[in-house]
């Protein structure tokens, strides 16, 4: 394989620039010189990817102290009639004679050159996409980290990033949102992942909703249990623009698109208030609210809902009332009727004996 088909080869595996991995080679060609000539002073190296000839550029001199990186001005007119003292002329380097070492130090520097050019690629590429969505394809598993393959690098989503629901079979496409470029490991430079973050969602509403995209609809929270449940908050900058139906789309089309992404996690979409109370309100859905009493101080909120609805209300496990106060940031106690009406009843007694 000639060296241009091997640089090719490469350029092409790690998609990378022919012209970028060139300049590499001669860097590390570079290095491996002057650990073979003992040059005193740094020199270019250049090979010649039709010819494979190497070349090694030398400073034009009266006096040769260091013949690694300088020639005699007599040597350097035999090569250009026009050389001068300060010039710098090309010397074929028989790559053969660089020895061992050095053809070892050649191979060292070379695939660190690489591996350094793969760090930039993946920085020029991720480091404008951090924050956003993109869309990727499962390759495999790795001591739990599953690695997805977007524009031919391998992002890392870590088991924390993990949704336990999703099950990431090799070949399954789907849409990560990029955390962050992780440069402090020593293995190298890795693109974190994740399916979990509440952004995620986010994001998707924006693809799927062209109203968010274009600002007339704007999500003002997320809550999220990643698998399960989702809560989302939004409202309209155009009073004309029903912000719920934007979301949902025609016949639910939009927020479908959207669950199906998320393995069918349930979303509930709900109009965001200025109105403490609006807001939990809407928030608690599906469950009905008789009443709210709010406590600034503490940005607490005591609500009341029907006997039939308290546990639609607090959800399974506690999830709907859970989510409801992520997604308004107010701490919420439901009490049904009757457990109101004893409370009031008890407090009232209380207050009657303190007074007597």
């Amino acid at each position: 394989m000639s060296l241009v088909q091997y640089l090719n080869q490469i350029a092409q595996e790690r998609d990378l620039s022919v012209t970028e991995l060139q300049h590499e080679l001669d860097e590390a060609l570079a290095v491996a010189y002057r650990k073979f000539a003992g040059a005193a002073a740094e020199v270019q190296v250049r090979i010649d990817p039709q010819t494979q000839d190497t070349f090694v550029s030398k400073e034009v001199v009266g006096e040769v102290l260091d013949p690694a990186s300088q020639i005699s001005v007599t040597e350097a007119k035999k090569r250009n009639p026009d050389a001068e003292i300060g010039d710098y002329v090309e010397v074929t380097v028989d790559k053969t004679r660089f020895g061992r070492i050095a053809a070892a130090t050649l191979k060292q520097v070379l695939q660190q050159k690489i591996r350094e050019a793969e760090h930039r690629k993946i920085s020029e590429t991720f480091s404008e996409s951090i924050g956003e969505l993109v869309s990727g394809q499962v390759t495999r598993r790795e001591e739990g980290v599953v690695l997805i393959q977007v524009n031919r690098v391998e992002c890392e989503l870590p088991r924390r990033e993990q949704v336990p629901t999703e099950h990431y079979r090799p070949n399954d496409r789907l849409k990560v949102y990029v955390l962050r470029v992780d440069d402090t490991d020593r293995r190298g430079m890795k693109v974190i992942v994740s399916r979990t973050h509440p952004n995620l969602l986010r994001k998707l509403f924006e693809l799927e909703v062209p109203e968010i995209a274009d600002g007339i609809v704007v999500i003002k929270s997320v809550a999220r249990e990643p698998g399960q449940r989702s809560k989302i908050a939004v409202m309209t900058t155009d009073e004309r623009v029903d912000p719920i139906g934007a979301c949902v789309g025609p016949r639910g089309a939009r927020v479908q698109a959207i669950v199906d992404e998320l393995f069918e996690e349930k979303i509930d979409v709900v109009p965001f208030s200025e109105d403490a109370e609006t807001y939990i309100t809407n928030a608690l859905s599906p469950a009905k609210v008789n009443s709210i009493k709010l406590n600034e101080e503490e940005k607490s909120a005591y609500v009341v809902v029907p006997d039939t609805q308290l546990s639609l209300a607090i959800g399974k496990g506690g999830q709907n009332v859970r989510l409801a106060a992520r997604l308004t940031e107010w701490k919420i106690d439901i009490r049904s009727e009757s457990q109101a009406a004893v409370e009031a009843q008890g407090k009232h007694k209380s207050e009657a004996e303190n007074a007597s």
